[in-house]
């Protein structure tokens, strides 16, 4: 079995502090009706219990670093030092409709802006997803790698869709119809932590979306490269985070539907 690192313990830990009473809420969430006030209040409520859980565990083991978090926004420590990235609950939609794909996310920059460690925790699945720089990526003790796969119509892409209020539609359906009609299928699941994480699992073959923030995709980032894949911007570039694009896939996926993206943003 790998052993993982010190910090990496400390994130495990406050996942798993954190994922039981979002398990518990899940399956109240269920049984509340579906209306605007109640469930959305009570999510919202789940959300910050969540991520007072894990800013209570991760601030009492390194008590000088600061925090970029979902809810709470950032948080200055020490600027020498490290910071976490902290999404308690990815997939917030997924979790209000009792749909049971969801997670917890957390990832540790670095002062330079590199992410070096990374971990998404499924709480319903208990499925751990972590990754160290220089380590590679993992499931529990199971060694990942980003699928083989090297042909279009052969590849299952994730994506995300955007809503009402969010995301540009006109862009995403340029895409969706370059990429749609050359690949095996799409898919929209609703996390885009579990969608990298499964990217680097090989469960999806590659995966593409907008308008995301550093805590939905820091530690999938993260696993996606330890596990041999590749994650630029839509134009293959380095400023994924700085244009809020992500296109994540193996080497020879990764080209073909840059390709595609690169001809459908024309």
């Amino acid at each position: 079995m790998p052993s993982h690192s010190g910090l990496l313990t400390v994130m495990e830990r406050a996942a798993r502090k954190a994922g039981p009473r979002l398990r518990r809420d899940f399956n109240e969430v269920q049984h509340l009706q579906v209306s605007r006030k109640g469930p959305a209040d009570f999510v919202s409520m789940a959300d910050q219990r969540a991520e007072r859980t894990l800013f209570d565990e991760l601030k009492k083991a390194r008590p000088d670093w600061g925090f970029l978090l979902e809810e709470a926004g950032e948080i200055e420590g020490d600027p020498a030092k490290p910071r976490w990235i902290v999404d308690p609950l990815d997939g917030t939609s997924n979790f209000l409709h009792g749909i049971p794909h969801f997670a917890i996310s957390i990832a540790v920059q670095e002062p330079s802006g590199e992410i070096t460690s990374g971990l998404v925790y499924q709480p319903l699945t208990d499925e751990s997803f972590w990754a160290e720089k220089g380590r590679g990526a993992w499931l529990q003790d199971q060694r990942l790698r980003v699928s083989s796969r090297r042909n279009l119509d052969e590849a299952l892409i994730a994506t995300g869709i955007p809503f009402k209020g969010h995301g540009d539609m006109g862009q995403w359906s340029r895409i969706f119809g370059a990429v749609a009609g050359e690949v095996a299928g799409i898919r929209r699941f609703g996390s885009a932590a579990l969608d990298l994480a499964w990217v680097a699992g090989g469960r999806y073959d590659g995966f593409w979306e907008a308008g995301l923030k550093p805590w939905d995709v820091a530690a999938g980032i993260l696993l996606v490269r330890e596990a041999g894949g590749f994650v630029t911007d839509f134009r293959g570039g380095d400023r994924a985070m700085e244009r809020s694009e992500f296109l994540a896939a193996n080497d020879a996926l990764h080209s073909r539907l840059h390709k595609l993206l690169a001809g459908a943003l024309r």
